[in-house]
């Protein structure tokens, strides 16, 4: 019943803040919207599974679809809810050949269109590498390899948010040797091919990329030197840091400040 109770509340305020949001949009979002804290105070986090072991990574929401989530976990694929996590179900068994998942991507332009670049992109003792990208071109119901066999680890994915098939993808490599597979990666045909366009060297991955909304051309890369060995794991060196494009990939600055 205490369960029940708790469910009825976070449903009501749910569609109470969807509301707030709808008239806000119908006024021209010409004041905003404050929500008496006492509304939520009773509202605790609790696990919405899928109840299974290892950690999660990588995860996204749907643009206009509220309830529907995908996630990445680290061993057990892609799985999906549509339902707010009241339910999940995994979408990657039948198609990927790695289990370990470091970045999923929903196009803003076509919520069908859906990347995923396998090998966790949090190294520890126990990392699995993937074996490259892959994607669905109708909201996760069949997937097809979409390249970059040998990227290791991925750890982050943007989309044009007018374009589907351009992607760019942040590539971490093999944590256990050098590789020329790391860094910035740039597909303008949905993933057919790929094009390296940031790289350091072969110890050098990129660990994270941001894309500015209002402007797509812009682009943040992180880059970092990690290595993976039987015995520690390295991931401090002066090779690294924080670099900018402001032509969508063609060139990039590495950023300086003070430190």
């Amino acid at each position: 019943m205490k369960n029940s109770a708790r469910i009825s509340i976070l449903l009501i305020l749910t569609f109470s803040m969807n509301m707030l949001c709808a008239i806000g949009r119908d006024a021209g979002d010409q004041a905003d919207v404050t929500l008496d804290p006492e509304l939520y105070q009773g509202l605790e986090y609790r696990s919405i599974g899928p109840y299974r072991g290892g950690r999660v990574t990588a995860g996204t929401g749907v643009p206009g679809k509220p309830y529907t989530f995908y996630m990445g976990s680290t061993g057990g694929g892609v799985w999906k809810t549509e339902d707010a996590g009241t339910s999940w179900f995994n979408i990657s068994d039948k198609y990927f050949k790695a289990g370990s998942i470091g970045a999923v991507a929903v196009a803003d332009s076509d919520p069908n269109v859906i990347y995923v670049g396998t090998g966790s992109n949090a190294p520890r003792g126990n990392i699995s590498p993937g074996d490259g990208f892959y994607k669905s071109t109708d909201a996760g119901k069949t997937w097809k390899h979409a390249g970059l066999p040998e990227a290791g680890q991925v750890s982050r994915i943007r989309i044009h948010p007018e374009d589907p098939d351009l992607v760019y993808a942040a590539v971490l490599g093999n944590l256990f040797a050098g590789s020329g597979e790391r860094g910035i990666f740039r597909s303008r045909d949905g993933g057919e091919a790929w094009e390296r366009i940031l790289f350091l060297d072969e110890d050098t991955g990129a660990a994270e990329l941001a894309m500015d909304e209002t402007n797509p051309r812009i682009l943040y890369a992180s880059m970092w030197s990690v290595r993976r060995t039987p015995w520690t794991l390295k991931g401090v060196s002066g090779k690294g840091g924080l670099f900018k494009s402001d032509d969508g990939g063609d060139s990039w600055e590495r950023l300086k400040g003070k430190g």
